[in-house]
């Protein structure tokens, strides 16, 4: 298909219809690793080749006007007719890409999670969030301070690696949790991310709610504390813990006044299910904003996992259409109070919390149902043993399309590794015919979903079933580096911490030194509508002046 045959929409009519607040999603159909270079500050990432996983959750109204994005034009026509085939009806290309929208004037960002970083960043800039530098720090510790350190992360995360002594207590926890974790009121509670936006969200949290404890962020996070040559642990699993029936009830307290004080609306099951009967026609997302454990024991029927802090941090990555209802649950009265509280403030979504304490709507247990979109057609599986046979004896070629990053970790041997989005046009170089064509990704869904759309063009193309994970389970023949991938790290943006020390700090400084510009490229663009709140809760002042003493004193 054609771009000619598309329609178009010029950079100042999509400038203009953002600024007019009405539904509409765009789409950035490049790997992340190469929209991460060049995006537009609104975009999601879709990329082309993971399309039918991942727009339904995005995108799940198929009315909404959608604008595909790509640098100029050379991938959002393929992207619009997949989305056709997949019921999607108004769908549109931004001219010339982001090279048409930077040469219309318009502002062109860097990074991943734009949005909510620089959320962060105007918060801290305007609020003037309470910190402490990890020299600082390092030396409280070591006089045994009274203090707390909080991580704001998800356990995975932090389990990878965390400030010394830190208790992990992702996100929307912080507000729920933090007055059980701090031994007293005196107790100086920090909070720290991998880098800034998590860190400053985390510790305003808590002065927004107006907790009794001083508080602080920890400035550049886990990067600012290895750049000051201090050493982090890992593996660590120390958690923060529950509040107790009191301590509940009085950050319930918290919660409800600063989600008021936000101007959060609570909505009955009433006005939930008439949102449900219209959403057809004004897109809807439900989100459970509790631990992704606590969801998989039990959640609404339908409800996707959204833990509070990454729902806030990564909005982009939830919610595709802007200007959409999103409603959000929790069994506390406090995380989703608070994840709503800074939802509001970031301007583009109608936020509402689901307050319904009865226990009688259906329920279901285990992970997130995922939605997928594949083309017609059955996908032709292969099962391990039968590819390890026909590898064995020279009729396979493997090609792996799920993550440059856990290919270098491990891959079946032989295998070759092509960003799904590039699997396409890569193929006639790499594929002699002579042997069957297996695709591969984690667990299968991937290449299930690439195998169906191939087998028009290479018929006899099959998935692995179970995927990688099942092979390396299985014990048999892999292998590990970059050897054999064919499309570099263009499916994946590096965390500086992926790199070795010496360059891993380089882009450590250069990750800060982003952050603390958004706020500036936000004033040139001209075109956020984030809307910060100032609590005004004494939590702010006691901070300041427990900072203060501390400074005079170390």
């Amino acid at each position: 298909m054609s771009q000619s045959n598309l329609p178009l929409i010029a950079p100042a009519a999509l400038r203009a219809a953002l600024a007019a607040r009405r539904e509409i999603a765009i789409l950035d159909v490049r790997e992340e690793g190469v929209s991460a270079r060049r995006r537009l500050f609104y975009s999601s990432i879709a990329p082309i080749g993971r399309l039918g996983l991942v727009v339904g959750q995005l995108v799940p109204r198929f009315t909404t006007p959608i604008v595909l994005v790509d640098e100029a034009g050379e991938t959002t026509p393929r992207a619009a007719a997949l989305l056709r085939r997949f019921g999607y009806t108004d769908v549109s290309i931004l001219e010339g890409g982001v090279s048409g929208w930077e040469s219309a004037g318009f502002e062109v960002f860097t990074g991943t999670n734009v949005p909510g970083k620089a959320f962060g960043e105007i918060i801290e800039h305007r609020l003037s969030t309470p910190n402490i530098d990890s020299a600082t720090l390092k030396q409280l510790q070591d006089a045994d301070h009274d203090l707390v350190v909080l991580d704001s992360r998800p356990f995975p995360e932090y389990q990878t690696m965390n400030i010394p002594g830190g208790v992990e207590c992702a996100g929307a926890e912080l507000v729920y949790r933090a007055l059980a974790a701090a031994p007293s009121p005196d107790t100086l509670i920090v909070v720290n991310c991998a880098g800034r936006t998590r860190s400053i969200l985390g510790a305003q949290s808590l002065v927004n709610a107006g907790i009794p404890n001083p508080v602080a962020a920890l400035t550049g996070g886990s990067m600012g504390w290895l750049l000051e040559g201090f050493e982090l642990q890992r593996g660590q699993i120390r958690t923060a813990p529950r509040p107790d029936d009191a301590t509940l009830a009085e950050t319930q307290a918290l919660a409800r006044q600063a989600a008021a004080k936000a101007g959060v609306v609570e909505i009955d099951r009433a006005t939930l299910a008439r949102f449900e009967s219209e959403a057809g026609t004004h897109t809807l997302y439900r989100f459970d904003v509790r631990d992704p454990r606590e969801y998989e024991t039990g959640h609404r029927v339908g409800w996707r996992s959204a833990p509070g802090g990454q729902l806030v941090q990564a909005t982009d990555e939830y919610v595709g259409t802007l200007h959409a209802r999103v409603v959000l649950s929790d069994d506390d009265g406090v995380r989703a109070r608070m994840t709503a509280s800074w939802l509001v403030q970031l301007g583009y979504l109608e936020v509402f919390v689901l307050n319904d304490d009865d226990a009688s709507p259906a329920f279901e247990t285990g992970a997130e149902r995922s939605l997928i979109f594949r083309t017609p057609g059955r996908t032709q599986w292969i099962d391990a043993d039968h590819l390890a046979q026909a590898l064995e004896q020279g009729n396979a070629l493997v090609i792996d399309v799920d993550s440059s990053l856990d290919f270098r970790r491990a891959h079946i041997a032989g295998a070759r590794f092509v960003a799904a989005s590039a699997l396409e046009e890569r193929l006639a170089e790499i594929d002699d015919t002579s042997r069957r064509l297996v695709l591969t990704s984690g667990d299968g869904v991937l290449a299930g979903l690439l195998a169906s759309q191939l087998r028009e063009r290479r018929p006899g193309v099959a998935a692995l079933l179970g995927g990688t994970q099942r092979w390396l389970a299985l014990g048999l023949a892999q292998a590990s580096g970059d050897e054999g991938n064919l499309t570099g790290d263009d499916d994946a943006w590096y965390s500086p911490y992926a790199y070795a020390q010496e360059e891993g700090a380089r882009q450590m400084q250069a990750y800060l030194a982003w952050e603390l510009q958004l706020p500036a490229q936000l004033e040139r663009d001209g075109l956020a509508s984030i809307d910060v709140i100032d609590f005004d809760t004494p939590t702010y002042a006691r901070s300041a002046a427990r900072l203060a003493s501390l400074r005079e004193t170390t």
